[in-house]
């Protein structure tokens, strides 16, 4: 999980506070359901044997022609995008999905998910099969031996965290400021006084080029203000009057931001994740190319930016085109992961989550999401991260 930031060498590198207490036991691993292939395509069977079958075989030996190649494609998509609205947006989480399987497979895959739900749909998207009745389909695809297990990754990010770290970062030194404050805000203010800072923050980072020169952010300074003066003894509170303090810092950021746009809005949880998954994908030295869902952000200039920076860090990107996802069935199940994990994390995230769900998830979140809360990092966090470890913020292109 990363809970600090950090530029992208480690000489930068800042951590965040750890996480304590007693930590909630783990839901019992995704059940079996054993995948075959027969003449009729795929089949799902719940013998409990954990045998990988003829459909396994056939993944196992498509990944296998692929590597062959100098390069390996994955296959990206998102879900629950406001763009810089994270305060305000409809979605609590966002989510980056991105898949390795071969073209063939991967049809085959959205042809059977199509089989088995039989809906009347001309496009297939993650509320299918987050429906009750179709469980067992999402079960069977996110499962062990199911078509993407062990081929997909998934990045997470926290909206109101990655908010509270981008505002830490602007106006204080400390950058374990944003898990503290992060955690505490919510604790010792009113809900809805927390809400109205949270949307003032988000307003003062959010600049249009061009805008009228008004006082930077009277909004957020004027709810801060508040939000201090009913806690005063709180360490939030001091944390909030550090920020405060350092208005000048938020004006000139305004006024640059204003005068010279940056290239990559700072709230837009889109390009960091895009980085992340390149970094994760191409963690073993091999070169990765991204092949994404079309994105109106993810301008000529901007894919050029992100591929040149990833290779001066030492990422392994190989480039990044667009395409549609209709005519691209990896894009399609990447949609489908995007959207069905970005509802597990939310459902974690609000108290009510499906522990069956979030077990079969788990083995796909990506160790470096951005995420702040961490009872709902401790039943999301993959096996190979110890939940409690505290690690940084890597949410920079």
């Amino acid at each position: 999980m990363t809970t600090g930031r950090t530029r992208h060498t480690a000489r930068a590198r800042r951590t965040g506070s750890g996480v304590t207490g007693e930590l909630p036991r783990r839901a019992a691993p995704c059940g079996m359901l054993v995948v075959r292939l027969g003449t009729k395509g795929w089949g799902v069977g719940t013998d409990g044997t954990g045998a990988a079958h003829g459909a396994w075989q056939a993944v196992a030996g498509g990944l296998l022609r692929e590597a062959e190649g100098r390069s390996r494609e994955v296959a990206c998509d998102e879900s629950g995008s406001d763009g810089e609205n994270l305060a305000g947006g409809n979605t609590e989480v966002f989510a980056h999905a991105s898949v390795a399987l071969p073209v063939d497979v991967a049809a085959e895959c959205v042809g059977e998910i199509r089989r088995r739900i039989r809906s009347p749909a001309e496009e297939y998207k993650a509320g299918h099969l987050l429906r009750g009745k179709h469980r067992a389909v999402l079960l069977w695809l996110l499962g062990e031996d199911g078509p993407i297990h062990g081929r997909a990754h998934v990045d997470l990010t926290e909206k109101d965290y990655l908010l509270v770290d981008r505002l830490v970062g602007l106006l204080s030194p400390d950058p374990a400021d944003a898990v503290a404050l992060y955690r505490q805000g919510p604790e010792v203010f009113d809900a809805g006084d927390w809400r109205e800072f949270l949307v003032a923050a988000n307003g003062l980072l959010r600049v249009r080029p061009g805008g009228a020169g008004e006082p930077a952010g009277e909004a957020f300074f004027a709810a801060a203000d508040a939000l201090v003066r009913a806690a005063p003894g709180s360490a939030a509170a001091g944390i909030l009057r550090g920020l405060a303090a350092r208005r000048s810092r938020a004006e000139a950021y305004r006024e640059r931001m204003r005068a010279v746009p940056a290239l990559f809005p700072v709230l837009n949880p889109l390009f960091p994740a895009i980085r992340r998954t390149a970094a994760h994908w191409s963690a073993a030295g091999r070169p990765v190319v991204l092949v994404h869902d079309q994105q109106n952000t993810l301008t000529p200039g901007r894919i050029a930016r992100i591929v040149q920076s990833a290779r001066r860090d030492g990422v392994a990107l190989g480039g990044l085109r667009l395409v549609d996802s209709r005519d691209d069935a990896r894009v399609q199940i990447a949609d489908f992961l995007a959207g069905v994990a970005r509802r597990i994390a939310s459902d974690e995230l609000a108290g009510r989550g499906d522990p069956e769900l979030t077990a079969c998830l788990r083995p796909y979140v990506g160790t470096r999401s951005v995420w702040g809360d961490a009872r709902s990092w401790a039943r999301l966090a993959p096996e190979a991260e110890h939940p409690d470890r505290s690690a940084e913020i890597n949410s920079g292109v």
